[in-house]
């Protein structure tokens, strides 16, 4: 899947590095995912890093590489997408994207099951029992047990996500 720039802070911009640096070897060249092209330039990605990489019109991955980093209120997510890169090219292991936590990622699973079971005819009861299993459902009163109302609220923000919700998961969650 490619994202657009706009929508996901982490596509890192690629350039041609500046001649007044010295030369580098491009040690991932050989290492992109197959790529695409777009209005913005070629994209490519580093999957194993969870990178998705934009090289600006007329460069290409064999190039003298630079990233441009554009400052504005995403630049904590975009430096650290440069900081997966920089571990790629570093020979390092991934790191793993930190947008979400791993919490987050399973209460993700979580509503996205609960909104498919009802797009899909199940009721509330039903997709309880298919997350919670029947023992844990049947031990109280249905109409007022609190994981009815976990569902009920799983359902609705898997619908949420599926109704463009999704987007906001491409951003850190930032204090203000």
């Amino acid at each position: 899947m490619v994202w657009s720039p706009q929508s996901d802070p982490a596509v890192l911009f690629l350039t041609a590095r500046p001649n007044f640096l010295p030369s580098s070897s491009n040690r991932l060249a050989d290492r992109f995912g197959a790529g695409r092209d777009g209005p913005e330039g070629a994209y490519t990605g580093l999957p194993e890093h969870d990178l998705q990489l934009l090289f600006q019109p007329g460069i290409s991955a064999h190039d003298q590489l630079a990233a441009v980093v554009p400052i504005d209120d995403d630049i904590l997510d975009r430096i650290d997408a440069l900081t997966r890169l920089a571990r790629a090219w570093l020979q390092r292991p991934p790191l793993r994207d930190t947008r979400m936590t791993a919490e987050q990622r399973r209460r993700f699973r979580l509503k996205l099951r609960a909104a498919d079971g009802r797009m899909n005819g199940a009721t509330y009861r039903d997709i309880a029992i298919a997350i919670y299993g029947a023992v844990r459902i049947d031990a109280d009163p249905w109409k007022t047990s609190p994981l009815r109302d976990a569902v009920i609220a799983f359902a609705e923000a898997g619908l949420a996500l599926i109704d463009g919700g999704y987007l906001h998961l491409l951003r850190h969650r930032r204090r203000t």
